[in-house]
């Protein structure tokens, strides 16, 4: 997996764009900035983002050229962000540190996922919240980008599973128009959520 994203990424042009997923950007304009973690952040346009709105940024990502086009849009935008290459079956971050923590479109099989949604929740200060947008089982009817294996989509049951010990501030289900880059352009079918650590 590692090199299909390093050549995906090896592209010169972004290839779900420069600008964040529209989901992140709304909830990020509700919070006051602080520190936030990117996990699986590819070509950096999220993190980008968060950090020219005042955010302290940590982004995690196994790929190189996505580390490389990560900093140089930063550069682009006048903005530092802290880009750590790391395989997140073996990432800690550190822990009660994060006012945030953001999952965008990041599919991994069930026994990771599940792992690396408990160190995102570990991360959080109290009252820090996770911003998740993920593609729905049903995405897999569409062309709109994601996984074509669907073991790898989300179900509700697995945000449920997941994030169980969060209270629950956004959770539903949706379809929506995306269009971000090459790779993420049409109908797709979401879960989007928001939860709160205790």
């Amino acid at each position: 997996m590692q090199e299909f994203w390093n050549k995906r990424y090896s592209e010169s042009k972004y290839i779900y764009g420069k600008k964040p997923n529209q989901f992140l950007k709304e909830e990020l304009s509700l919070l006051p900035a602080g520190r936030i973690l990117f996990l699986g952040e590819g070509e950096g346009r999220n993190a980008v983002y968060a950090a020219a709105h005042g955010w302290y940024v940590d982004a995690v990502d196994f790929s190189k050229t996505g580390k490389e086009k990560a900093e140089k849009l930063a550069a682009e935008h006048g903005v530092k962000i802290n880009y750590s290459i790391e395989d997140l079956s073996q990432f800690t971050p550190q822990q009660n540190f994060y006012d945030a923590a953001a999952l965008i479109f990041i599919h991994l099989n069930d026994e990771l996922r599940s792992a690396v949604n408990k160190k995102a929740i570990a991360a959080l200060k109290p009252g820090g919240k996770i911003i998740l947008e993920v593609f729905e089982k049903d995405q897999i009817k569409n062309e709109s980008g994601g996984p074509k294996d669907e073991e790898l989509l989300y179900s509700l049951e697995d945000v449920i599973n997941d994030f169980i010990e969060l209270d629950f501030e956004k959770f539903a289900k949706e379809t929506i128009e995306l269009n971000e880059g090459e790779y993420h352009k049409g109908k797709a079918a979401v879960i989007r959520f928001v939860g709160v650590k205790n």
